[in-house]
């Protein structure tokens, strides 16, 4: 019998490392991009990032047939989304790199358009997980991408008036 676990415990530490191998840089990209922050200097993301693959081990056994990428994108994705939340559901914004592009965003525009568009969750999924209507998400999405196609513009350059030299 105890012979029997200790295989069974080896075997499932390969198939999660060999997973991890696999997945781990995707999903470290997606939390990147949900926090907003430089791709070298990602402290909230790998916190994510290690949130999720505990999670994703901690039910390994449980999963019976189910993708453990999708188990681990879901606890990204949600962690991200609790995280977000502050005191009496206010949204606050975190730290985030001030040359990326999704740093203008808000964190559920972020995490609905990272889910929508760079992990090809469709709608009515990314709806279900976040708990909104399929509607609501198809609208945050489509703002968050005319704003990241349309940046607003900057102040208009200062007018400086040429001298007009006497003769």
């Amino acid at each position: 019998m105890r012979q029997r676990q200790v295989v069974q415990g080896t075997r499932r530490a390969r198939e999660f490392e060999a997973f991890v191998a696999g997945a781990a840089g995707r999903l470290l990209h997606a939390a990147t991009l949900l926090t907003a922050e430089a791709p070298d200097d990602n402290p909230r993301a790998r916190r994510l990032l290690t949130l999720a693959l505990a999670h994703t081990y901690a039910c390994w056994d449980r999963m019976r047939g189910e993708d453990p990428y999708d188990r681990a994108r879901q606890h990204l994705a949600l962690r991200f989304a609790h995280g977000a939340w502050r005191r009496h559901g206010v949204l606050l914004r975190g730290r985030t790199h001030p040359d990326s592009p999704l740093s203008r965003l808000a964190p559920q525009e972020r995490l609905i358009l990272v889910l929508r568009l760079y992990e090809g969750v469709a709608e009515e999924q990314a709806a279900a997980l976040l708990g909104l209507p399929a509607e609501r998400v198809r609208t945050i999405c489509d703002r968050a991408t005319a704003t990241l196609l349309h940046p607003p513009r900057g102040p208009a350059p200062a007018v400086v008036k040429a001298k007009v030299a006497a003769s």
